[in-house]
């Protein structure tokens, strides 16, 4: 299954379906894809806590062995593997599968921390027989990057910290949608005290962030994105040395964020009204774009990348 998410090449979806959990989750693109349309499986309402229910597909666990070429696989990008839902033990035979196929770099991501610490910090999550098999299994697995969804700076400072006390290779984070400022610091550090400080990023024992992703919103009732958020954690990415990937304005864009192909629609649109728009003008993803003042940006964790995908 090839995808157009811009910072993965492949999707497995091993369990496929969700609930509402928080504000980044109110216009879910699972309902919209395809497969769900197909099924006509949706949201039961537009609340948080709506579900489209969650389902199972043991029959797609072994789909990595069936990719020779190494690539970065997005693990569930239509649900999320650490739903109450999902038993333990499957949980466990996707983290078997991802070991071996240790060709691929596997990308979670999860808007439940709680459940995925507990779970990956338990000697009894490789206990079941699923990773008899599975030679010199190195934990945590180094081909397999946590990350955790991080909307607001409510999410932020209650995801993060959970974050960086799981067992990773690496550890990341998608401010997508980004609906605000988010400052990645906050007064706990798991590893040690440090009030106030950049613990997000300066753990001694490696307890840090690897990658951060930010984007906007698409989609039916997208919300805008202020293009100082965005442009304040590739600030606070840059003075830390951490990969920064912006994979796109969403929907909207105001007139100074406009590239060429925007600018050109607008005076199509608009002729010659020389009124700016005051806020933002909708103009879709694809005319928005993903550049950030001049620029993309599709930095990766370079060291760990040569090493996976070796």
């Amino acid at each position: 299954m090839s995808t157009k998410i811009e910072w993965t090449e492949e999707t497995w979806n091993p369990v496929a379906g969700c609930t509402r959990i928080s504000e980044g989750c109110e216009h879910c693109y699972i309902e919209r894809t395809p497969p769900f349309r197909m099924a006509h499986r949706r949201f039961d309402g537009p609340h948080i806590g709506a579900t489209t229910g969650v389902m199972l597909h043991p029959e797609r666990l072994r789909r990595p062995l069936e990719w020779r070429k190494p690539r970065r696989i997005f693990v569930c990008s239509m649900a999320d593997l650490f739903h109450d839902n999902v038993p333990d033990d499957y949980i466990s035979r996707v983290f078997a599968m991802m070991a071996i196929a240790p060709q691929h770099t596997y990308q979670v991501l999860t808007k439940r921390p709680h459940r995925m610490r507990a779970l990956l910090s338990s000697d009894s999550f490789r206990a079941y027989g699923f990773w008899a098999g599975v030679p010199d299994h190195a934990w945590p697995l180094p081909n397999v990057w946590l990350g955790i969804s991080t909307e607001t700076q409510k999410w932020a400072d209650i995801r993060i910290p959970i974050l960086l006390d799981t067992p990773a290779a690496v550890r990341w984070i998608s401010a997508e949608p980004l609906l605000g400022p988010v400052e990645l610091r906050y007064s706990y550090c798991p590893s040690h005290d440090f009030p106030g400080g950049m613990c997000t990023f300066s753990c001694p024992d490696r307890r840090r962030l690897n990658w951060v992703v930010v984007g906007g919103e698409t989609g039916p009732g997208s919300r805008p994105m202020d293009p100082a958020w965005p442009r304040a954690i590739r600030d606070q990415c840059a003075a830390a040395s951490v990969p920064f990937f912006f994979k796109q304005w969403g929907d909207h864009v105001t007139f100074d964020q406009m590239n060429d192909a925007a600018h050109h629609a607008w005076d199509l649109h608009h002729g010659n009204d020389q009124h700016l728009p005051s806020t933002y003008w909708r103009m879709g993803k694809k005319l928005a774009g993903r550049e950030l003042d001049g620029r993309t940006h599709d930095e990766y964790p370079a060291s760990l990348v040569s090493e996976n995908r070796s």
